[in-house]
């Protein structure tokens, strides 16, 4: 391929790894992770609702990595109430999960800014060999994707699997019982996943570059260096 294609590659590649970073940077500030709704069941059973009824016991949730808010209802209207998991939450959540998410949202950042810098500098500059040429860039894109994925794994069990929701629902409630009644992820949930989906294409635009994969030797190097070894 020729120079000023790879250049274009890899500018490509090196925009779409900071835009990447930038997007991470602001999933994590946000509460948009989880949408839903919680039904107040004790208010809900005392009166015995049904059908539409259900709707004045129905309260929204909504919360990401440090913050969020809970609009309970149970039957005398919405009353918000703001909570912040560090330190108020941190009893009642998986903390050994949450602050694992967190961490790597961070590694997440640092290796798309890192692999944003070698991209352009092979674009613009001349790369060394390893770590600033093609090995390099299959590595941070590789452990950026990598981190991305770990994110939504973890993230997904501590809702599903933990009922993260639930217990943030019920946090300091002596009287009445709330249950999840819907939940989704929202929009800084599938940030992460773009941004792992975005990795993955640049190691694609590094294979389109011309660039075999690091660990994968062509045929014919294996015959020069048994030829090689044949002579000595």
């Amino acid at each position: 391929m020729p120079a000023q294609q790879k250049k274009i590659l890899f500018c490509i590649a090196g925009v779409l790894s900071f835009a990447c970073a930038l997007g991470t940077a602001a999933a994590i500030g946000t509460q948009l992770w989880v949408k839903g709704t919680i039904l107040c069941k004790t208010g809900a059973l005392l009166v015995n609702a049904t059908g539409q009824e259900l709707e004045k016991f129905i309260g929204k949730i909504q919360y990401g990595l440090f913050y969020g808010e809970r609009v309970r209802q149970c039957g005398l209207g919405g009353r918000p109430f703001q909570f912040s998991f560090f330190p108020d939450l941190l009893k009642i959540i998986p903390a050994s999960i949450h602050v694992s998410v967190i961490l790597f949202c961070t590694v997440l950042i640092v290796f798309a800014l890192v692999g944003a810098g070698f991209f352009l500098f092979n674009a613009f500059g001349s790369p060394y060999e390893t770590l600033h040429g093609p090995v390099g860039l299959y590595l941070w894109s590789f452990i950026a994707c990598s981190c991305g994925c770990l994110i939504m794994i973890l993230f997904s069990s501590e809702v599903k699997i933990h009922h993260l929701s639930e217990k943030i629902a019920n946090f300091k409630e002596e009287n009445f019982t709330f249950k999840t009644h819907s939940e989704q992820f929202a929009n800084s949930f599938w940030i992460i996943l773009v941004c792992s989906l975005v990795q993955f294409l640049n190691a694609l635009l590094i294979r389109f570059a011309g660039f075999e994969f690091p660990f994968s030797k062509s045929k014919d190097s294996v015959r020069i260096t048994g030829a090689a070894d044949l002579m000595y």
